[in-house]
């Protein structure tokens, strides 16, 4: 919908044209997918009770369960007119078949939580392949392996994990409603990612669905695709439907920490203080920072709050002489430190309290569900003092909700993993990686507008103190502001070169060449995906 923006008058009025043809013009078309889906299907009567369209009661329920950020769930958000839910690879083989046949762009959820809404939401007429049926998870704690289907959550995994083991682990993210096809298609950290690298590091096969339409395994889809599926993100290759995943050790006892400081605490030398740090601790430790605003103890008046929620892969006995040698400005002392399983430790990081159920984890529905904008960078060099000050400055604008900032630390594990190891490029020279957050509950365009110009001002205002040439991006935290490929016709290998190496850095070559060969005709794309040179 960016491309429709401009100070003219004319481009807008042409840009609904535009739309209202395509959206008139797909009601044929979907007619004809429809039934090309019950003559291509093997078992087309279970398969219909798996297929919805607006007309269906169940439509809306279906299409919303799964969209995690509010900003995309309104009345004038582009909507499928039609939902695929396979049960089986036999079905998305059908979707991908009659998709081609009539035109149909393809947009594949797991989770929902693409932050641009680009795994449910289109202009073009498209087609949803929700795999939120296809969730099974099997592991193997004789080798230390698991098999998840694409559909599953990290909730599910973790669960699934902790009922046949408590000594091991999965290096994922700490939300548990977020799909493991979009997370592990992206790169995917969490809490052990100094200790054993990103998710998709650790991935050992998968299944996938080409163009084609063939089922392919690591063996067969050969060791280029195999490596671009693992970071170059989703929606680009074919359809991921499993991955098979390496299961990481972890001690019984792990350590649990969060220290809270605001501005009148400290909080600015603190965080300055913390980009010396945390890149160089061992391994087993991770402290993220998070800062955020809030109500100061004066009435009406806002502060800032940094936090510091870590993880620890030991005791707090072992725990206290490292942060006492490394970090002492933070002043830990042995109160603040909960010892805990690792699940358990799941269970906490993601809000729930420590007397919780793992049963929650399988819960799809976030706790919280709003309108949020986000953006990433990479720092190399540490950020002075006054830069932070500057931030705070804008976090405390006046109309604006929510503001956060999460500093992701490096070093460890990280360092060691070669750049062109997978498409995930950020390795060895990272101090850390920012995560800026807007959110808001203020309906309507206006709000909406003015929570993203901020975000976007606070973006530009960064800019100096991180990294340049490109300005390094992590695309599962997906930002069309970076750029974005053609809604319609061909991309050119320059213009998708300029979002391309902000996410991939030199690995977007290796990622155009793999497309070129396994989806010449990029039947595979999105405003983000990885374009063929063909299409150039």
């Amino acid at each position: 919908m960016t491309t429709c923006l401009s100070t003219t008058t004319m481009l807008p009025f042409l840009c609904f044209l535009l739309f209202s043809f395509l959206w008139s013009a797909s009601a044929h078309t979907h007619e004809d997918f429809l039934q090309c889906l019950s003559l291509y299907s093997e078992d087309s009567n279970s398969f219909s009770k798996l297929v919805y369209t607006p007309n269906n009661s169940s439509y809306l329920h279906v299409l919303q369960g799964s969209i995690q950020n509010s900003r995309f769930n309104t009345t004038a958000t582009p909507k499928p007119p039609v939902i695929v839910t396979p049960m089986n690879v036999s079905h998305i083989q059908a979707t991908i078949f009659c998709s081609q046949k009539h035109g149909m762009n393809v947009r594949i959820r797991s989770g929902g939580h693409d932050y641009e809404g680009l795994s449910y939401v289109s202009v073009l007429p498209f087609v949803i392949i929700d795999l939120i049926n296809l969730r099974a998870i099997n592991v193997d704690v004789e080798n230390s392996t698991a098999w998840v289907q694409a559909g599953a959550t990290l909730g599910e995994l973790y669960y699934s994990i902790a009922e046949k083991s408590g000594t091991l682990a999965f290096p994922a993210g700490a939300c548990p409603t977020v799909g493991a096809g979009g997370h592990l298609s992206g790169g995917g950290y969490g809490g052990l990612m100094r200790k054993y690298g990103l998710a998709a590091d650790n991935i050992i096969d998968a299944q996938l669905i080409d163009a084609k339409g063939r089922i392919l395994d690591r063996a067969s889809m050969g060791e280029d695709l195999f490596w671009a599926i693992r970071g170059g993100g989703g929606n680009t290759f074919g359809v991921v439907v499993a991955w098979k995943l390496k299961l990481v050790p972890v001690p019984h006892t792990v350590t649990f920490f969060s220290v809270l400081r605001s501005l009148e605490e400290n909080a600015t030398k603190l965080i300055h203080r913390w980009q010396y740090v945390a890149n160089k601790l061992p391994e087993d430790l991770f402290i993220t920072a998070y800062i955020t605003k809030i109500n100061s103890s004066q009435e009406g008046i806002s502060t800032i709050q940094a936090e510091f929620p870590s993880l620890f892969l030991g005791g707090a006995d072992r725990l206290l002489p490292l942060m006492q040698e490394n970090f002492p400005e933070l002043g830990l002392v042995k109160d603040d430190c909960t010892e805990m399983s690792w699940v358990e430790f799941v269970l906490y990081n993601s809000g729930y309290s420590s007397n919780s159920s793992l049963d929650v984890l399988l819960n799809r529905t976030p706790q919280y569900i709003t309108n949020f904008k986000a953006k990433s960078d990479y720092v190399k060099k540490p950020m002075p003092e006054i830069a932070f000050e500057g931030i705070w400055k804008r976090f405390l604008k006046v109309g604006i909700e929510t503001p956060r900032l999460v500093l992701v630390p490096y070093g460890g594990k990280m360092d060691q993993i070669s750049e062109s190891s997978i498409p995930f490029a950020h390795r060895a020279g990272n101090l850390y990686k920012i995560q800026y957050l807007v959110l808001w509950n203020e309906q309507g365009k206006e709000a909406s507008m003015r929570h993203i110009a901020w975000i976007r001002r606070l973006y530009s205002y960064t800019a100096p103190y991180v990294s340049k040439n490109p300005r390094e991006a992590y695309i599962n935290y997906r930002d069309l502001d970076v750029g974005m490929n053609n809604i319609q016709g061909n991309t050119s290998y320059k213009q998708a070169s300029i979002w391309g190496r902000k996410y991939f850095k030199n690995n977007f070559d290796r990622l155009i060449q793999v497309k070129t060969a396994v989806d010449p005709d990029n039947f595979f794309r999105n405003e983000q995906s990885i374009p063929p040179l063909s299409s150039s």
